[in-house]
């Protein structure tokens, strides 16, 4: 084959990669358009942009995820539209977001109502969880805006939690964190934020590789100095994006 043949061949295959590519996100932002999904989901996609993140953090179709402190479930949802019938999703929450007369339970039971999703699997335990979570058998677990509490309560506690989604994960396994970002001497529990570089001290202690990180849920506006729920802010607040490797 002369060169200009490869050098034609090279760039069709090349167009077709980023043709299906392309093709599986509008797919994907169909599918999380549809009216069977919550409306007041879809009304949250522009702020947390689930498609990008998806691609981001490279979850497929066919694999298991895994949401850690999924709360409500949007993230559940999303990661079950994408890993599809023949994936599954575990939805794990720790049973003190699960207490009667909570905010999270009704969510979570009217998330999972009439076998709404059917390739889901509730947690209602603290992880590992290793009798409903095989180890080793997760290929992407993700948490939204969790990590936070966790290590403002106790540094500790963050620090067996990560290693806890380590173990879930196969080797290769991605764990992707989303946050609010934080600055170090702030007041951050109160605020309800982190400074990212907490974060990759945990990631690294927990024995994951920093693999990217994403600035897609940037929001240069914010100056770090607000609570996270104050008006205006909810939903914009500057956040970092981590994708976390497990080792081979």
């Amino acid at each position: 084959m002369n060169t200009r043949i490869l050098g034609a061949t090279l760039a069709a295959i090349g167009l077709a990669l980023a043709s299906g590519v392309q093709g599986a996100e509008m797919d994907l932002a169909k599918a999380l358009d549809s009216a069977s999904r919550p409306q007041a989901d879809r009304d949250r996609d522009a702020d947390r942009k689930p498609v990008e993140l998806m691609k981001f953090f490279g979850v497929e179709p066919g694999m298991t995820a895994l949401d850690v402190i999924a709360a409500g479930g949007y993230m559940t949802e999303v990661l079950a539209t994408e890993v599809g019938p023949e994936g599954k999703v575990y939805s794990q929450n720790p049973p003190t977001l699960l207490k009667p007369g909570g905010r999270t339970l009704p969510q979570v039971e009217a998330r999972f109502a009439n076998g709404r999703l059917p390739n889901a699997v509730r947690v209602d335990a603290d992880l590992p969880a290793s009798d409903i979570v095989p180890p080793g058998s997760v290929d992407v677990a993700i948490t939204a805006m969790n990590l936070h509490d966790v290590y403002n309560r106790d540094p500790a506690a963050a620090q067996a939690f990560m290693k806890a989604v380590y173990t879930t994960l196969k080797p290769g396994g991605v764990f992707g964190v989303i946050d609010h970002v934080g600055v170090e001497g702030a007041n951050n529990a109160q605020l309800h934020r982190m400074p990212k570089q907490a974060a990759l001290d945990l990631a690294k202690a927990a024995g994951f590789t920093v693999e990217a990180e994403s600035d897609l849920l940037a929001h240069p506006q914010d100056d770090h100095t607000q609570q996270v729920f104050a008006p205006g802010l909810r939903g914009k607040t500057d956040q970092f994006v981590l994708k976390l490797r497990k080792p081979k």
